[in-house]
Formats: C-alpha cells, sequence, structure tokens
C-alpha cells in the first residue's frame, strides 16, 4: 500500500510539472498566434489574446516548478508589454501592465543567462518604450503637459542619449514655464552634438535671458557658440544685446570693431555696430514711456498745483531723454547705411532706418526706404 501511494505522488508530482510546462506551451502558442493575426485584428480581440496569453504566465510563474523559468517571464514580459502598447483607450490598464512587463523584463534578465531569449526580451523593452512614448505623444496632443513631461524623462532614463526625445521635454518644459527644466533638456542636446546644436543655442540663450534672467549663463553659452559657429550673424547680434543689457556698450562696440576689421565686407557687423546705438536709444525711449504714463496716473490724483510742478519737472526729464535718443539715434545711421552700401538690399537695415526716417518725420528717406523693401521679393 505504501508502495503504491509513493508511485501515486510521484505520477502527481509529474502531472502537476506538465501542467505548468503547458502554461508556458500555451503562452508561447497564443504569442507566435498573436504575431501572425494581430495586424487585421480588432483593438477588443488583440487585448482579448493578449490577457489570454497573460494569464497563462500567471499560472507558470505562480508554480514551483514553473516559477525560476526564465521562459515563464520572458513570455510574461511579451504579453504585458504588448497590452502597455496597445491598450490606448484605457491608461491606467496600460501603466498597469506597463509595470509587470517592466519587472518580468529585470526577471527575464536574471534568469536567460545563457541569453538564449535575448531577442524577445528586446521586443518586450521596445514595447514598453513605445507604449511610454504613445502615451507621451498622447498627453501632449491633449495638452497635459505634466503627463508629458513624465513619459519623455522616462524614456530618456531608458535611452540617456536620445537627443529627439530631449528635444520633447525641453520643448514640452518650456510649455509647463518650467524654464530651468527646459534649459537642461536643451543643453544635452548641444553637448551631444546634434544637428540642432545651432537652433538650440538660441532658444537656450532666449530663455536665460527672457525667462530665467541669468545674463551670465546667457554670455557664456553665447561665447561657447560663437567658438562653433564664429560667423553665425544672430549669436554676434544675441551678444551684442546681452552687453547692452549688462550696460557694457564698450566690450559690445570691441567685440564687432574686431570682427569689422576682420571683415569690412559684411553687412551684418556694420549692421548690429549700428544696433548698439539704436537699441540705447530704444531702451530711453521705453523709460521717457513710462515716465509718460505715471505722469497720466498722477494728473488724476494729485493736486493741480503740485502737478504742475510735477510736469515741469518731468517735461525737462522728457526733453532730455529726447536729446540722448536722437543722438544715439544719429550715431546708429552711419553704420545702417554703410551695410547698405556692402548690399543695397540688406533687410535689417532697411527696417531700422525705415523706422528712424519714421521717428524723424523724414517723409522722403522713409518712402524711398519703403519703396525698397516692398520691392523686394516677400518670404512665404
Amino acid at each position: 500500500m505504501k508502495k503504491v501511494l509513493v508511485t501515486l505522488l510521484f505520477l502527481g508530482g509529474l502531472a502537476q510539472a506538465y501542467a505548468q510546462k503547458t502554461e508556458i506551451a500555451e503562452a508561447k502558442k497564443k504569442w507566435s498566434l498573436f504575431e501572425l493575426t494581430s495586424a487585421g485584428a480588432s483593438f477588443d480581440k488583440k487585448l482579448a489574446a493578449l490577457n489570454a496569453g497573460l494569464a497563462n504566465t500567471d499560472n507558470a510563474i505562480a508554480n514551483e516548478k514553473s516559477k525560476d523559468l526564465a521562459e515563464s517571464w520572458v513570455y510574461r514580459s511579451l504579453f504585458a508589454s504588448a497590452i502597455a502598447v496597445t491598450d490606448t483607450i484605457s491608461m491606467s490598464n496600460a501603466m498597469a501592465k506597463q509595470k509587470i512587463a517592466e519587472e518580468a523584463i529585470t526577471k527575464a534578465k536574471a534568469l536567460d543567462t545563457k541569453q538564449l531569449e535575448k531577442t524577445n526580451i528586446a521586443t518586450a523593452e521596445t514595447n514598453v518604450r513605445n507604449a511610454i512614448l504613445v502615451r507621451g505623444s498622447m498627453a501632449y496632443n491633449k495638452k497635459d503637459f505634466e503627463l508629458a513631461l513624465t513619459s519623455f524623462e522616462q524614456l530618456l532614463a531608458l535611452n540617456p542619449a536620445d537627443t529627439s526625445m530631449y528635444v520633447n521635454a525641453g520643448v514640452t518644459a518650456k510649455m509647463l514655464k518650467k524654464y530651468t527644466q527646459a534649459i537642461g533638456h536643451f543643453k544635452k542636446v548641444i553637448d551631444l552634438n546634434s544637428p540642432m546644436t545651432k537652433d538650440l543655442y538660441a532658444e537656450v540663450a532666449s530663455m536665460m535671458l527672457n525667462d530665467t534672467k541669468d545674463t551670465v549663463s546667457a554670455m557664456k553659452l553665447m561665447d561657447e557658440a560663437l567658438v562653433k559657429f564664429p560667423d553665425n550673424s544672430d549669436f554676434i547680434g544675441m551678444q551684442t544685446d546681452i552687453y547692452i543689457k549688462n550696460g557694457n556698450i564698450e566690450k559690445s562696440q570691441e567685440s564687432l570693431q574686431k570682427l569689422i576689421a576682420k571683415d569690412p565686407k559684411k553687412p551684418v557687423y556694420h549692421y548690429l555696430m549700428g544696433d548698439t546705438y539704436y537699441k540705447q536709444a530704444l531702451d530711453i525711449q521705453d523709460v521717457s514711456r513710462k515716465l509718460e504714463a505715471e505722469r497720466l496716473v498722477l494728473r488724476k490724483k494729485a493736486d493741480p498745483k503740485k502737478m504742475r510742478e510735477f510736469d515741469m519737472q518731468t517735461d525737462k526729464q522728457v526733453d532730455a531723454f529726447k536729446v540722448k535718443m536722437t543722438g544715439f539715434i544719429d550715431q546708429s545711421i552711419p553704420f545702417y547705411k554703410k551695410s547698405l552700401e556692402i548690399d543695397p538690399v540688406y533687410v535689417p537695415s532697411l527696417e531700422s532706418l525705415k523706422q528712424i526716417y519714421g521717428f524723424k518725420n523724414d517723409e522722403v528717406n522713409f518712402t524711398a526706404i519703403k519703396k525698397i523693401l516692398e520691392g523686394l521679393p516677400q518670404k512665404n
């Protein structure tokens, strides 16, 4: 009787082990069938097939006999990751299955010591990346920028050399007004020497100047940019703007004078030199306008007698501003004209002179410049 019992227990153990191997075999079969038929299948049928296969792996990893088999976890990662990338309707389900897939991938790699399942594991990893990308893209299109940014940064954690994803993350962070984060992502693209480097130098510098108000970092970035692109007029112009904002006009003009000496036939250098004066004039104009706006506010509140005294003082300040502003404008004109001697249709100089002649009420020159601009081919 004892012998029979032992035999029966032994047969029971074999049956159990066979049952669990059958779960793995069934999972393999269902995965192969899914790969063959998924292209033409409906969304519901795809999910049903994937969930059925995942259920087989649930049973396989629940059993002592098969829980440490690499195949159990490999196919679990395949089914779970495929659900994560397929289910674009239920985000919670997709994210839950992604988590299962990531855990299964880690387990599969640890157990697949001979790397026999390397290709399948790579497929599961690709599915996970695609699931995150789809989620991030959908979130961005729905203007859920927080989820989009989280998704793009998850992808960067998986592939720190993906320049396109740094751009996506940078753009999204900028939409959220997370400028420091955006700058960090864009600078990474620059560090990786992407073809977008030139464009991103200008983008990052603009954010530093206008959003984070970090002129020191912006200047450092422009110095770096001009080492790589020494003749880029946009960078030279931006560097000039930074010098002006820092009140370091002499430094800006010194830099431009060196460039003019090196290549006097470049209209952009003369134009930018003119800008060092004209932009100072525009800054003074802004101050003058603010003063006039303050005068209007005070006029409604102040005592008329006190207001007359204030008006006299303000008029003196405004007149002084006009004299100073006109002086800077007059200094800018020869440089703009010089650039037009080199290139008669150099648009930036034409546009600046048009504004200047309009300010001066110089109708003859204003009309002449306007005519030249109107005769130029229009850009689409």
